[in-house]
């Protein structure tokens, strides 16, 4: 059985920093991920681009030279993947940590495909896993995802798009430009003030213009094979509808937190409890480190403001105790 200085759980941006800071410090490590390289970014929509510009998702100060100032899905992929391999980070690929348990000072973290042991822990899994659903009948359909990828299956179909965030008014846009029937269905009284501020003019401008259908202030009420029931101030509105594209946002894996030991508060938010000088949780030696942090307010950690806590956790650990040699 291995042991490791660190286990890092989550190969995104974040967990890869963690990785290259570890080695950089001279920490024996592995990051194990349950998907591809960056798998949260692999599964974004294949046209996407970041709001953020590229020097901001640069990590360890490794320069990301992209198109345009604000790249795109394909180019992070390349930037994050050229960086495990030509450091050759050390990272266990589609193999999904199941238990962590923590036992006579060392913590013991199986997974689908093996065991390992480690002095620390950092959690590094996002929260793009877990969609909020709906919890309205027909949610189950196979006509409906929470999950959008290329418009081109959308074509001459009736879509309703539910959501107002940066991925349904992208869904919303590039569906109706390759010819889909797009309804836009929203909870509050506008498209949201976070929308990317040159892509917010064109949602308003198409939905003014009737080539976008929105219904502010609504709510699905059910979903059916053919059409979908919207609860509006002017009463049950009934569309014909295809296919629909819950893109009503994601959150952590709170149950894999709750195993872990770690405290939670108990409002709506749901914020894990850390030392935000170190990063460490209330369980010692497990670490937190992204977007994970924000608990339900997953608007509040990005790659660009979370990719210094690779530094803050290192230095903590080092300060900390004693490094140990792989076995």
């Amino acid at each position: 059985m291995k042991h490791f200085d660190i286990i890092i759980v989550g190969g995104g941006p974040i967990g890869i920093a963690c990785g290259l800071e570890a080695k950089n410090k001279e920490l024996s490590y592995v990051i194990i991920e349950k998907g591809p390289i960056v798998n949260s970014l692999f599964h974004y929509p294949v046209n996407m681009q970041f709001f953020s510009s590229s020097e901001k998702l640069e990590i360890d100060e490794i320069p990301f030279i992209s198109n345009e100032a604000k790249p795109k899905r394909n180019e992070a992929l390349e930037y994050y993947r050229r960086i495990v391999t030509s450091n050759q980070l050390n990272i266990q690929l589609f193999e999904k940590v199941g238990n962590v348990e923590q036992r006579d000072g060392k913590f013991i973290v199986t997974s689908d495909k093996g065991t390992y042991t480690a002095s620390n822990v950092i959690v590094s899994t996002g929260f793009y896993d877990l969609p909020n659903k709906m919890e309205v009948p027909g949610e189950k359909l196979s006509k409906l995802s929470h999950y959008y990828d290329d418009p081109h299956f959308y074509a001459s179909q009736k879509l309703a798009v539910v959501g107002a965030s940066n991925s349904a008014i992208d869904a919303a846009l590039e569906c109706w430009r390759k010819g889909a029937e797009v309804s836009l269905i929203i909870r509050g009284p506008e498209v949201g003030q976070r929308v990317k501020y040159w892509v917010r003019p064109d949602i308003i401008n198409r939905i003014e213009e009737g080539s976008i259908k929105a219904f502010y202030n609504s709510t699905v009420k059910e979903i059916t094979e053919t059409e979908i029931f919207i609860d509006t101030p002017e009463g049950t509105v009934v569309l014909e509808n295809d296919f629909v594209l819950a893109l009503t946002g994601y959150k952590p894996n709170f149950d894999f937190l709750i195993k872990l030991g770690i405290a939670l508060s108990d409002d709506e938010k749901k914020l894990p409890q850390y030392n935000p000088e170190t990063m460490e949780t209330n369980v010692t030696g497990l670490y937190l480190a992204g977007v994970i942090c924000g608990g339900m307010e997953t608007h509040k950690w990005f790659i660009e403001n979370s990719r210094i806590h690779a530094k803050i956790i290192m230095n903590a650990i080092l300060h900390a105790r004693p490094k140990t040699v792989e076995a």
